[in-house]
């Protein structure tokens, strides 16, 4: 009988031998997918993260149309603020908060909560998940960073110099680590309950890390990363860290105790790698990759392959989340020369 712990994709994260590279894509549950904007078409992107029918049926999608080795709850980063105090308008395009927060007693209101309590709807979801996936496909369960979150939360969106973020850390420092602090309780709380309802293996996303110099993320954000990836040691499923921008942070992120790094498409694989010893990797095709020819496609995929197999354990993804616009027959040419792909031919 099949057991998902023996699945590739688990395997690879462990550092164990596998005879071919396993593939799952950020974002793989969404917008590209035809079948994923029909659900959109009846709910709201809010109703949709909240109603576990519905998150399951969109994470179970990608899975049946291309045999994903893996699927990723889908949800998003910004869910688990809602319950604090700080929920999220999604319905102008981008995530909009009514009033960021910028001063003390702004920060001071955001309350942290049991995420059995808060987050229930995402536990039932991944329950629904786990039923619908059986015994051959892990789910990934993942929460945003702490520093990531609270770029949002005070910035209030999306942003491009990060200013009030940025003007937060070089004037009121002890203000910023104190919003990073409860982000962070919060986050383990978060991310320990996504384990106890029966996800295979949790990625943290840093989408907003690499803003940062090195000696201000290694005193702002490695030690919230650390915290939270050390909290979950013991629950044996697999931890990976996805730092966008990472390049310059090697040295850092490698002091981290997880199973695996993310890699983002800037990243040279085979001068990476040596400063990567011991981690099993992730990573990384541009996903603008996906709207070239299907030989240069396949030609990426494969110096990715050949180059991720040098590693203790390697999972192919793209280096960010799919676009979409992402042609579909774009993935398929993906997924099928990534699982065509055999170490040591």
């Amino acid at each position: 009988m099949s057991n998902v712990k023996d699945s590739i994709f688990l395997k690879s994260l462990r550092g164990e031998p596998c005879d071919r590279t396993p593939i799952w894509i950020m974002r793989q549950a969404g917008r590209y997918l035809p079948e994923y904007q029909e659900v959109r078409s009846r709910l709201s992107f809010t109703e949709l993260c909240h109603t576990p029918e519905a998150a399951c049926e969109v994470t179970l999608q990608p899975i049946r149309r291309f045999g994903f080795d893996a699927a990723i709850m889908f949800s998003d980063i910004l869910t688990l603020l809602e319950p604090m105090g700080a929920p999220f308008d999604f319905s102008q395009g981008g995530p909009k908060l009514e009033r960021p927060l910028r001063s003390e007693k702004e920060i001071d209101s955001l309350q942290t909560y049991d995420a059995q309590d808060g987050t229930h709807f995402v536990a039932e979801a991944i329950k629904l998940m786990k039923q619908g996936l059986g015994d051959k496909t892990p789910l990934i369960g993942f929460a945003g960073s702490p520093f990531t979150l609270a770029t949002y939360l005070i910035e209030g969106g999306g942003s491009k110099n990060y200013e009030n973020l940025k003007t937060m850390l070089y004037s009121r420092p002890e203000l910023l680590t104190r919003l990073m602090d409860k982000l962070t309780d919060q986050t383990i709380d978060y991310l320990n309950m996504q384990v106890d309802a029966g996800v295979d293996a949790v990625q943290l996303f840093d989408t907003w890390g690499g803003i940062l110099h090195p000696a201000d993320y290694a005193t702002v954000i490695l030690p919230c990363v650390k915290r939270i990836m050390d909290s979950l040691k013991d629950k044996g499923v697999p931890r990976i860290y996805f730092l966008k921008g990472s390049a310059p942070y090697l040295d850092l992120v490698t002091t981290l105790d997880v199973e695996a790094l993310g890699m983002d498409w800037t990243m040279d694989m085979a001068k990476s790698l040596p400063l990567m010893k011991g981690y099993a990797v992730q990573g990384n095709l541009d996903p603008l990759a996906l709207f070239g020819t299907e030989d240069q496609i396949r030609d990426r995929a494969l110096d990715i392959c050949r180059e991720g197999s040098k590693a203790p354990g390697h999972v192919f993804n793209l280096g960010h989340g799919i676009l979409p616009q992402a042609p579909i027959s774009a993935v398929e040419t993906l997924v099928e020369t990534v699982q065509g792909f055999r170490k040591g031919l």
